[in-house]
C-alpha cells in the first residue's frame, strides 16, 4: 500500500492484548500471524420505495477468546461503515481515524451505483476495515467488534444506544480542544512549521488529483471515439476490395491503440486516482 496507511500501520513492537498474543496463528488466506482477517465483497443492490442502496458482505475470521465464534458474515451498506466512523472518533479523538470513500462521487467520473463505482467503494471499504483492524488502538474497539459481528437488527438497536462513557470523554476531550485552538496565540514553531508544510502539501496533491482526473476523462474519450471507428473501417473494407487490405490494417491499428488506451486508463484508476485522493482525504483529516 503506497498511501499514508503507514500511520495507522500494525507495529510488532506494540504492545496488543494478552489474548491477541496467546491466540496468534496463521490463516490459511493470510502470509503473516495475524488473529483478525476480514474481507469485505458480494455487493448486493437493494431497491425500496424510499431508497436505492448497496450492501457489501463483510467476512470476518479470528483467533481472539473476546470473540464468541471464530467466523462471522453479515451485511452492512455504507451508511452502517459512517456510523462506525463517527463512533471511533467520538472514543479515540487523539487518534486518526482512516478516511471512508466519500457517499457522493465527481460528476462525470462514473456513474453511481454502475460496477465501476461500486468495486471501487468495495475495495475502499475493504481497506477501511483492515487498517482499523491492523491498528493496535483501534482493533479493539468494541463498536468495531459489533459491526463485525452483529447482524443487522442487533446493529440497529446498538445504534440507539446513548453514548458510552468513552464516548463522552471523548466528546469533552474535543470540546476542550476546540476552545482551545482558537485562543492559542504562541504556538511552538514545530507545530506551525507542520501545519504550514500540511497546507502546501493538500494544495499540490488536490492539483495533482484534478490534473490526474482530467487525463483519465480525456482518455475515457478519446477511448470512447476510437471504439467507433475501428468498426467503420471494418466494415468499410467490405465494400471497397482495392483498399480492403488496407482499411483493414487500419482496423487493427486502431482496435490496438484501444486496447493501449484502456490498459493506461486501468492503471490510472486503479493505481494512481485512489492513492491520490486517499493523500487529500489523510491531508483532510490533519488539517
Amino acid at each position: 500500500d503506497t498511501s499514508l496507511a503507514e500511520v495507522n500501520s500494525f507495529s510488532p513492537s506494540m504492545p496488543i492484548s494478552p489474548s491477541s498474543m496467546i491466540n496468534q496463528y496463521k490463516f490459511e488466506d493470510g502470509p503473516e500471524l495475524r488473529d483478525l482477517f476480514i474481507t469485505v465483497d458480494d455487493p448486493e443492490s437493494h431497491i425500496t420505495a424510499i431508497e436505492t442502496f448497496i450492501t457489501y458482505r463483510v467476512a470476518t475470521k479470528t483467533s481472539r477468546v473476546e470473540f464468541d465464534s471464530s467466523e462471522y458474515e453479515v451485511r452492512r451498506r455504507y451508511q452502517d461503515f459512517l456510523w462506525l466512523k463517527s463512533k471511533l472518533e467520538e472514543t479515540h479523538p487523539t487518534l486518526i481515524i482512516p478516511p471512508l470513500p466519500e457517499k457522493f462521487i465527481m460528476k462525470g467520473m462514473v456513474e453511481r451505483f454502475s460496477d465501476e463505482f461500486i468495486e471501487t467503494r468495495r475495495k475502499a471499504l475493504h481497506k477501511f476495515l483492515n487498517r482499523i483492524a491492523d491498528h493496535p488502538t483501534l482493533t479493539f474497539n468494541e463498536d468495531f467488534k459489533i459491526f463485525l459481528t452483529a447482524q443487522a437488527w442487533e446493529l440497529s438497536s446498538h445504534k440507539k444506544q446513548g453514548p458510552g462513557l468513552l464516548s463522552r470523554m471523548g466528546q469533552t476531550v474535543r470540546a476542550v480542544a476546540s476552545s482551545v485552538r482558537g485562543a492559542v496565540k504562541n504556538r511552538p514553531g514545530m507545530f506551525t512549521e507542520m501545519n504550514d508544510y500540511m497546507e502546501t502539501f493538500s494544495h499540490k496533491i488536490t492539483v495533482l488529483d484534478k490534473i490526474a482526473h482530467r487525463i483519465y476523462k480525456e482518455e475515457r474519450d478519446y477511448f470512447n471515439e476510437m471504439k467507433e471507428y475501428g468498426p467503420i473501417h471494418t466494415l468499410w473494407s467490405a465494400s471497397e476490395e482495392d483498399i480492403a487490405d488496407s482499411l483493414k490494417g487500419i482496423a487493427n491499428c486502431i482496435d490496438r491503440c484501444c486496447k493501449a488506451t484502456e490498459k493506461r486508463m486501468a492503471g490510472l484508476s486503479e493505481n494512481l486516482l485512489p492513492i491520490l485522493h486517499e493523500y487529500i482525504l489523510y491531508s483532510e483529516i490533519l488539517m
